[in-house]
């Protein structure tokens, strides 16, 4: 019987798997991010700004697969369910949502490409435009945009939405966003799910964007601060807000009892004016005979 020949494991290979062993074991997070269509110099660029933060590594899928079943560690394990085409590890000491939330912020704004599907409504918004009259005009023409000339350019005379969310974006509306210098899209990693080292979890919702979150966070703060001074709930909060509606309600119930004040006046002095005159009336209508009667009693 002829004997299987068992192909050696090249040595760099081996070392590949090591290495990604030691940053699985040693590192607090390992995050699994999505790099399909990201250009190489956006690749070199982020990872530069990530240099202090995390070290990202694109290993072949057996290699990374390999690493994971050295570690024998049972949770690790699922990580592989997220490793697809075109993904980059990155291995850090932040926390997994500091760490996502660092690869949104690192993320650049793109052009259009016909065909793609809106993120959002994109609008064109009125004013004026650096574009010299001539083709322009009928470009922005042909995607519902009025405009003049003024001052030797092309002014847009009124904003309007040249794309609708999830519509896909023709030729001509990427030809007029181009003309605008208008990027709709931004490009870098996307987070895709994130191991803890610390509590054995992995977490898939980690798309985290800071500042559309504080946003939120601001609006939300707004409407239950103006909903605790409606009912009444004081803390250091809303303690200001209340003692000024306290002193506005009284400022208006005082107006109410100064304007009670005046009317109760004014009918005291139209009914002693309606008293003095029947009083003239009655002296009116009296005769000689009766005033003297009157006077002797």
């Amino acid at each position: 019987m002829k004997s299987k020949r068992q192909t050696a494991i090249p040595e760099r290979k081996l070392k590949a798997v090591k290495e990604l062993a030691d940053l699985i074991k040693n590192k607090k997070t390992i995050l699994t991010a999505s790099i399909k269509n990201l250009p190489a110099s956006q690749f070199q660029d982020i990872k530069k700004k990530l240099r202090n933060k995390a070290i990202i590594k694109v290993p072949k899928k057996k290699l990374f697969f390999r690493a994971i079943d050295s570690i024998k560690d049972g949770d690790i394990t699922k990580l592989k369910e997220h490793f697809k085409e075109s993904t980059a590890l990155l291995f850090s000491d932040l926390d997994s949502y500091d760490l996502s939330a660092q690869l949104i912020k690192n993320k650049s704004p793109a052009k259009a490409k016909p065909g793609q599907k809106a993120p959002e409504d994109i609008e064109i918004e009125a004013g004026p435009t650096d574009l010299p009259p001539g083709p322009a005009i009928s470009e922005l023409g042909a995607v519902g945009l009025e405009v003049q000339i003024e001052k030797g350019k092309i002014t847009i005379k009124k904003s309007k939405v040249i794309v609708k969310e999830g519509h896909p974006i023709s030729q001509a509306a990427v030809d007029i966003m181009n003309k605008l210098d208008i990027k709709p899209f931004s490009i870098g990693f996307i987070p895709l799910s994130a191991y803890d080292n610390e509590t054995k979890k992995l977490y898939l919702e980690i798309k985290i964007d800071s500042e559309k979150a504080i946003e939120e966070l601001k609006e939300l703060y707004g409407k239950a601060l103006a909903f605790a001074v409606e009912i009444g709930y004081f803390n250091s909060q809303t303690i200001l807000f209340l003692i000024n509606k306290a002193g506005l309600h009284e400022k208006a119930l005082s107006n109410i009892v100064d304007s009670e004040k005046e009317e109760k006046s004014e009918e005291k002095k139209e009914e002693t004016k309606e008293e003095e005159k029947k009083e003239v009336q009655k002296e009116e209508t009296q005769t000689p005979e009766n005033k003297s009667q009157d006077e002797e009693k």
